[in-house]
Parts: structure tokens; C-alpha cells; sequence
């Protein structure tokens, strides 16, 4: 039996398994480490927060990968130098990882650009050409395939996402059933690419991610008063009977009922800052920080693809959370709601 096969369950206390080496990865495991030592530290998230000003919030970037020069007047040129470190960083994975794991990254813009067109085509507005080209389908071959409703030149994957989301939509009438069809076809990609490639690490990732968005959904249709059960995914390490038990439960239970989940403290303090604050700021950031301590874990394997893969995804999350701050300084945001959305990994 494949080590895979044997998470049926959670039998992890903190984080879940990341599986054995593979000394094939070697070079890019070290190429992975040293790309981690340029990962920001929170001392320089703290100086960008606490910088009396936009520019000078900036100027704390400037001996990092984001450095922008003095000559910024405008945020649409930070979110350009944001889009050039995020497409040097998506090369230098590909250049580092088997194809297989490439189309993987690769798909995540699959499902973004499917969710953008089929929300156009239910609400009857134009295709549009604002598609990612970043996915496996090229950009122009998405749009050609939604005009012409050609939906076999997909692969797998989108055709099932594409038959989720729209059939969900014209059942319901309801515009987020398009999100909940894509979400399912994703998480199912994302189990199936992991087991295709007897990836311990990305099984767990994919599964663990799953329960993220269940907890999200469970406290969002609690705060919503809303009660249905279907919206949840099958697939993660907890059995979706958890969430709707949370469903009906009062907030002060929930820690009770999720107390033998590693995410007890992410619900417990989501809840804590929901009622505080009507927001779901505190969760986000929980579910953030989890992951991050998920993808950090890697650091025991001395070589395999999980340390690369990690470093990739804390990279993307990185460049997320130079984009909210600098986006918070730039409008003039509370610094005390900015440092409430930043991880704290």
C-alpha cells in the first residue's frame, strides 16, 4: 500500500504529514532554501505598518526583492512591480519542478479564469479578454472555447468544473452555487494531481485546505443565519458531519465540538474576533497563519519537492500581504486593522 492511501483520517496532532525525501530534488531543494532566506520578516512588515507615510512605507522594501525606486506616484505601479515578482517567482518554480507539478500551479488560474467567464455568461455580460494567461488553457483559447461553448477542448478537470458551476447556477438561480461548483471541481483536481503523483505533501495540502474553506463556510452561513448543508466539500481530513453539527450549535460550543481537530484555536479565536468585531479579519489571518506553519514544516526534509513547493506558496502569500499592506498605507488605513489581516509567520 502507497504511504498516500494511509491518510484516512487525522492522526496528527499540529500539522499533517508531508511524507519521505527524494534525493532526485536535491538541487532544487537547495535552491529552495536559499530563495527562503529572502522571505520578508515581520520586522519589515512592522516597519512598512508603522511608517508614518505611503512613501516611507515603501522605502522599508527598498534592499528587498519589491523594491520600487523614489519615483512611485501612483498604486497602479506597485501593483505592476508586484505582477513582475510574482512572474519571476512562478518561472523559477517552473524551472525547478517536474511538468506535473507545473500544471498544478498552473491550474489554480485555470479555475480563476473559468469562475470570471462563467459568472459573465449567467449575468449576460461580454466574455471579456481579462483572462489570466498564466493557466494550462492559454488565455485566448479560454475565450474561444466560452464563445463557442466548446467545452470538450478543456481538459478534464475544467469540463467537470465547467458542468459543476453551471448546473449549480441554473438549479438554484443562486450566483454563489458558480463559486461552490468551481471550489468542488478544484479540491478534486487538487486530490487526484496529489494521488497521481503519490505526493503525501500535496495530499495533505489539498485536504487541509478543504477544511479551511469548510470552517469559512460553516461560520459564514452561521453569521449569515443561513443553514444549508450541501455547501460544504467532501474530501478533507474532517468529516463534513462536524461542520454541519457546528451549524446548528451555538458559537460557544464550537470549540467543544472541533476539540479533537488541530483547528480547535482557529475556530476559537475566528469566533473570539468575529463577535468583537464583525469581521472575519481574525479568521482569515488564523487559516493563513495554519497554513503558513503547515508549509514551515517542511524544513525537516533535506531534499524533496515539499520544501520547493512550500516556498513557492509562502512567496505568493508574501506578495498578498505586501499588496494589503501597501494598499492599507496607500488609503489611509487604521494601523491596527492592517496588523490585524498580517499573518503573523
Amino acid at each position: 500500500m502507497k504511504a498516500i492511501d494511509e491518510q484516512s483520517a487525522i492522526e496528527f496532532h499540529r500539522y499533517p504529514p508531508i511524507g519521505g525525501e527524494d534525493w532526485s530534488f536535491a538541487f532544487a531543494t537547495a535552491r529552495a532554501r536559499v530563495l527562503d532566506t529572502t522571505l520578508l520578516t515581520r520586522s519589515t512588515f512592522m516597519d512598512m505598518i508603522n511608517a508614518p507615510s505611503f512613501s516611507e512605507a515603501l522605502a522599508a522594501l527598498s534592499s528587498t526583492d519589491y523594491a520600487m525606486g523614489e519615483s512611485i506616484d501612483n498604486f497602479a505601479q506597485v501593483e505592476q512591480r508586484l505582477l513582475e515578482v510574482r512572474t519571476e517567482t512562478r518561472s523559477t518554480y517552473a524551472n525547478l519542478l517536474p511538468e506535473d507539478y507545473v500544471e498544478l500551479l498552473r491550474a489554480r488560474e485555470d479555475f480563476k479564469n473559468m469562475r470570471l467567464a462563467i459568472r459573465r455568461i449567467v449575468t449576460e455580460r461580454p466574455i471579456g479578454t481579462e483572462y489570466s494567461n498564466d493557466g494550462n488553457v492559454p488565455a485566448e483559447d479560454f475565450e474561444d472555447i466560452f464563445e463557442k461553448e466548446d467545452y470538450s477542448r478543456f481538459p478534464l478537470y475544467l469540463q467537470e468544473g465547467v458542468e459543476q458551476a453551471i448546473l449549480g447556477y441554473y438549479n438554484t438561480k443562486d450566483i454563489r452555487q458558480i463559486d461552490y461548483g468551481i471550489d468542488r471541481a478544484q479540491a478534486a483536481y487538487n486530490i487526484d494531481k496529489a494521488r497521481e503523483l503519490d505526493s503525501v505533501f500535496l495530499l495533505s495540502l489539498a485536504r487541509m485546505n478543504i477544511d479551511l474553506d469548510n470552517i469559512r463556510t460553516m461560520l459564514r452561513l452561521k453569521m449569515a443565519e443561513r443553514s444549508e448543508r450541501d455547501l460544504f466539500i467532501e474530501g478533507g481530513f474532517v468529516d463534513i458531519s462536524k461542520f454541519v453539527q457546528g451549524l446548528d450549535a451555538g458559537y460557544d460550543t464550537l470549540g467543544t465540538i472541533f476539540f479533537s481537530t488541530p483547528y480547535v484555536e482557529i475556530i476559537e479565536e475566528g469566533v473570539n474576533y468575529l463577535n468583537s468585531n464583525h469581521s472575519f479579519l481574525g479568521l482569515e489571518r488564523k487559516c493563513e497563519e495554519y497554513k503558513l506553519g503547515f508549509l514551515q514544516s517542511t524544513s525537516s526534509i533535506a531534499a524533496g519537492p515539499q520544501p520547493v513547493v512550500a516556498h513557492f506558496i509562502r512567496k505568493e502569500s508574501e506578495i498578498r500581504a505586501v499588496r494589503m499592506v501597501l494598499s492599507g498605507k496607500h488609503n489611509g488605513m487604521d494601523t491596527q486593522l492592517i496588523k490585524d489581516r498580517l499573518p503573523y509567520h
